[in-house]
């Protein structure tokens, strides 16, 4: 169970609500489960092994990308780490408070900004990750080997196809509909 309900009793209440609403339960389905699954994985890492070294799980997602790319630019590793740069704001400062990550000026455009981890990054990651993979493998312990390859292929697909499709469907979608009020509630002049 990852919330107050199971997923069953979840799966009947959909059923009660939607009854013969014309949708696609199996599409519904798929994108419910993905996100329950992503939530209930994070949940579980970050009151394990993160929990241990005192990481949330955008602050381990956002040493990973620095640690994978060796040094990067903010907006870059916003990106990789799927945040907001306002989000990797907070995120590094934190980080660069304990002595984890630092950030310098790029060499050629003093504009930007590039993160590196600092050698007790280094060390937290090459000691942190060993133990996070471990918890990776308990999280898909009921799949053999095969199912997890065909599910990270599964799931590679739809990254994909949103990475390739999404821009174009979200303009078209845009046009179809006027612009949401600004949050002051006036519409923007013309």
């Amino acid at each position: 169970m990852t919330g107050h309900h199971t997923l069953d009793e979840t799966e009947q209440a959909i059923q009660r609500r939607l009854g013969d609403v014309p949708v696609r339960r199996d599409a519904m389905a798929a994108v419910s489960n993905i996100h329950r699954a992503a939530a209930a994985i994070r949940q579980h890492l970050e009151s394990s092994v993160l929990r241990g070294a005192e990481l949330t799980w955008t602050a381990f997602v956002v040493l990973w990308v620095v640690w994978i790319w060796d040094e990067m630019e903010t907006r870059h590793v916003a990106e990789e780490a799927g945040i907001s740069k306002g989000t990797l704001t907070g995120v590094v400062k934190t980080l660069e408070g304990r002595g984890l990550i630092e950030r310098k000026q790029h060499p050629e455009d003093g504009r930007l900004v590039l993160l590196r981890l600092t050698a007790g990054g280094q060390r937290l990651m090459a000691t942190l990750f060993p133990a996070f993979n471990a918890e990776e493998a308990f999280v898909v312990e009921p799949l053999s080997a095969d199912q997890n390859r065909t599910l990270a292929e599964v799931l590679r697909s739809v990254v994909g196809h949103l990475e390739d499709k999404s821009g174009e469907r979200r303009l078209a979608q845009h046009e179809q509909s006027p612009p949401p009020p600004r949050r002051s509630g006036r519409r923007p002049r013309s």
